[in-house]
């Protein structure tokens, strides 16, 4: 029995050395499909996590009124445009509410070179743990910025793609977008580079919050009437105003109150609660464009499958003589369609073994842009079962291609096949 495996696996190899190219170009367009499927599970799983699995580190984000999605986006990820202000006095009530257990505030509209500036407080530093147990660090010979001074704390990824290194000097851009000539006066110092996060948090430059308010050109409307900052004078605090204000709280129970306070019955702000909720939400909105990668994935492993049929099926007529001797020579029907069967799944295991090499290059190209993106960090070795599952049904699907020409080879005849060809 083990004798007949063996012959049976040499004659396999010899197939396959002897159809080389066809055998190359079968296994290829397997492992483009195993890698594809790979890579859609695989990315589209730890993206949903990063995004939905309580990272984030607050509770919920008041700000103008609008869009829960947008606030969100905007404060906590830094991805989109600032819905508005709100009164600094809002701010003031909130964080000495009872149910508040930390209130940051945020104040946007400024970059450097495409990343964003944000202007807060030293809590931010001091009590904030954007993973638990886990608080922002810098690096070695660096400190937190001083809220008096014209001082800054720059992401990690910030660092590694503008070179600001502790002690450099910068003047901030105004808006979200990069536009050389919208250059700010007020120069920052580098103070300190924050220790690598994998979050949103390495994408941003930090500064004092008073910073924001003072930084030339910038207009407060926190009483309702333009205001504009003077140097030497103090701000008052009605005219103060924030793009948001991230919160958490002592329980759910505070969440619950302020929903009901702020959303449905007033008018001023909107409060995104909770963080993780609004973005699943968004996510099960956009969740057909998943499934529409996922049948494009499975669609691609169907043609490569039929691919490996095509190529083991135009090879039958040549290797009919080949098949009689094996037969004539005591070979059963039986074995000679075991050996076309296994020949198709070694071509599918072939690719689909090439298929983690396609599957590392898409993973790693596609973290690098969601890394520049969003500072989110994805991991290429976390296992998902998809990557146990899509190899061995490509494997399957591979074999399943091989009955055909299997079932061409088993009917060989053997006596007509013998005789020499003229």
């Amino acid at each position: 029995m083990l004798r007949r495996i063996w012959n049976a696996i040499l004659l396999v190899r010899r197939s396959l050395q002897q159809h080389a190219l066809s055998t190359s170009i079968t296994a290829l367009s397997i492992a483009l499909g195993t890698g594809l499927v790979l890579s859609v599970f695989s990315i589209n799983d730890q993206t949903l996590r990063a995004f939905t699995g309580g990272s984030a580190g607050f509770d919920a984000v008041l700000g103008a009124r609008g869009s829960p999605l947008q606030l969100v986006l905007n404060s906590v990820y830094h991805l989109e445009t600032s819905p508005g202000n709100i009164p600094w006095k809002l701010y003031q009530q909130v964080q000495k509410d009872r149910r508040v257990k930390l209130a940051i505030p945020y104040a946007v509209g400024d970059n450097y070179r495409g990343f964003r500036v944000v202007g807060t407080n030293e809590k931010l530093f001091q009590k904030f743990e954007y993973r638990k147990e886990q608080r922002f660090q810098v690096e070695k010979g660096g400190r937190f910025f001083d809220p008096t001074l014209r001082e800054a704390v720059v992401g990690s990824l910030v660092a590694q793609k503008t070179g600001l290194q502790l002690g450099s000097r910068f003047q901030p851009y105004h808006g979200l977008d990069f536009i050389e000539s919208e250059q700010h006066e007020e120069e920052y110092v580098v103070v300190g580079i924050l220790s690598p996060t994998n979050s949103p948090s390495d994408r941003v430059v930090w500064i004092p919050i008073e910073g924001v308010f003072r930084m030339s050109g910038h207009v407060l409307r926190g009483s309702g009437s333009n205001y504009q900052a003077r140097p030497g004078t103090e701000i008052p605090d009605e005219e103060k105003e924030v793009s948001a204000v991230l919160l958490q709280f002592h329980s759910p129970a505070g969440g619950v109150f302020f929903d009901h306070t702020i959303n449905r019955q007033g008018k001023v702000a909107t409060l995104a609660w909770p963080v993780d909720r609004v973005l699943m939400e968004f996510f099960s909105k956009i969740g057909w464009i998943h499934q529409i990668m996922q049948m494009m994935a499975y669609l691609v492993m169907v043609v490569a499958s039929a691919s490996v049929l095509a190529s083991l099926y135009n090879t039958m007529n040549e290797r009919r003589r080949e098949f009689a001797i094996l037969r004539a020579l005591g070979a059963r029907r039986a074995t000679v369609f075991g050996i076309i069967v296994l020949e198709a799944g070694t071509i599918a295991f072939i690719g689909s073994l090439l298929g983690f090499v396609v599957y590392g290059v898409i993973f790693t190209v596609s973290a690098e842009v969601i890394r520049n993106q969003t500072g989110m960090v994805l991991d290429l070795f976390a296992f998902h079962p998809v990557l146990v599952l899509a190899p061995l049904c490509m494997i399957l699907l591979g074999a399943l291609s091989g009955l055909l020409p299997a079932f061409k080879a088993y009917s060989t005849d053997v006596a007509s096949n013998l005789i020499p060809s003229a």
